[in-house]
């Protein structure tokens, strides 16, 4: 099969990667890929959010598959175009990419849908957002509805900054449209989790849990990111409770979209709340988590092609549910000096050829220049995953490997997967 990858970050590249390793993959095209991609796969210079381009390179190089990677090119409905002209693509409609490209949109469908989430008000004028505020207790959450590449979730410790938080996104623009219509969330206590589920819209079979670190800082400090690390599996989330999550949140989320006429394939994340009463929602995705699937693939142990490409032909039913490997994966992103803000680029990174074979190198922000020198072109630039039989033994081997590597200003966070191995330092917050 001819495969094409659409994308160009950390997820992207372990998309690539797993698929690679398939033999049935006959050629395999990342656009518009990366540094590392293109060690594996030919990179075209197509971006992800140019839809028509996409479309017609899948006609051009006769793609049997194509998998997105990102949310945009899916609420831009590149889907849609590509079944329009007969090419099979993982990944949802635009109508049905709006579980997360609306999060106003989701909370309705999850209320009629029965699904357990946070309570919430939607506002599209910033007079009444902020006249709400007198009416909450806090800790609160201010969401912006649209797509905010991770960043658009803020917590608020009280009413000034839930105020701030506000007026910067639905005044000052600071996540342009995505940031217009947004939700006042109720915050919620517990332990988070990331799972995802791989579905043709009535077969779903669900990938291992994961957890993710979206702060910046660690200990969980500062602003939110794309994710500064994950890893997969998660040792307190049993087939119990994977059932329940399964029972309560993924199948009537599936079923409400099948009420409504919208068959969804590929894939659906679920970023969940354990609480006390139970698994709630804190947001649906739309598509593969990241950093999460650098977290997760590593520990597959069967092909990944019949997998999507079965989800994406409505045959998931004629394929096995997916395998593991045992063990664990820890990943760890190594971020550009002032990420998720202001950031240089174009920084040399060494070091990447003594990395030890047992440890994954995928590339997110990386760009290969004329005379081969691999520099920084992204606030994430790699992310590094290591396999181990405990967390302790794969944290200190991808620890290891990232002393290796150097570049001006690197930054990641050194406590990724620390409360698997110090149960006393779980955190219990949002």
């Amino acid at each position: 099969m001819r495969v094409l990858v659409v994308g160009s970050g950390g997820r992207e590249h372990a998309l690539a990667w797993a698929l690679s390793r398939s033999p049935d993959v006959e050629r395999l095209l990342v656009a518009p890929g990366n540094g590392g991609t293109a060690a594996i796969a030919q990179n075209l210079p197509i971006a992800a959010s140019d839809v028509e381009a996409l479309a017609a390179a899948a006609q051009a190089h006769r793609v049997d598959l194509v998998v997105v990677g990102p949310e945009e090119p899916l609420a831009r409905g590149l889907a849609d175009v590509l079944w329009e002209r007969g090419v099979p693509v993982f990944g949802p409609t635009a109508v049905a990419a709006r579980i997360e490209s609306s999060k106003a949109w989701a909370k309705e469908l999850m209320a009629a849908a029965g699904v357990p989430t946070a309570r919430a008000e939607r506002y599209q004028e910033i007079s009444l957002a902020l006249r709400a505020l007198d009416a909450h207790t806090y800790p609160l959450v201010v969401k912006a509805s649209g797509l905010a590449a991770g960043k658009g979730a803020v917590i608020c410790a009280d009413r000034s900054e839930a105020e701030r938080t506000l007026r910067w996104m639905m005044q000052e623009g600071g996540l342009g449209e995505a940031g217009r219509e947004v939700l006042i969330e109720e915050y919620l206590t517990g332990r988070e989790v990331s799972f995802l589920v791989v579905t043709d819209g009535e077969t779903t079979y669900p990938l291992i849990p994961a957890c993710d670190y979206k702060r910046i800082g660690e200990g969980d400090t500062g602003p939110n990111t794309g994710g500064m690390g994950a890893y997969a599996p998660v040792p307190w989330v049993d087939d119990a409770t994977q059932g329940e999550i399964m029972e309560r949140v993924i199948g009537p989320a599936l079923g409400e979209l099948r009420r409504r006429g919208i068959r969804y394939r590929g894939v659906l994340y679920a970023g969940l709340m354990l609480t006390a009463e139970g698994p709630k929602v804190l947001e649906f995705n739309c598509r593969f988590g990241d950093p999460e699937t650098q977290a997760i693939l590593p520990l597959l142990a069967c092909d990944l092609l019949p997998l999507l490409s079965a989800a994406a032909t409505g045959k998931l039913a004629e394929v096995p549910s997916p395998t593991w490997r045992p063990g664990v994966c820890v990943t760890v992103v190594i971020a550009s000096a002032g990420y998720p803000g202001t950031y240089r680029t174009g920084y040399p990174i060494s070091g990447l050829d003594r990395i030890p074979d047992d440890v994954l190198v995928f590339h997110a922000g990386t760009r290969l220049e004329r005379d081969g020198t691999l520099v920084t072109a992204g606030g994430r630039v790699l992310a590094l995953s290591a396999t181990g039989h405990d967390f302790q033994s794969a944290r200190q081997r991808v620890y290891a490997a990232l002393e290796l590597i150097e570049f001006e200003g690197m930054t990641y966070r050194r406590d990724i997967a620390a409360r698997e191995v110090e149960p006393r330092t779980i955190p219990v917050a949002r």
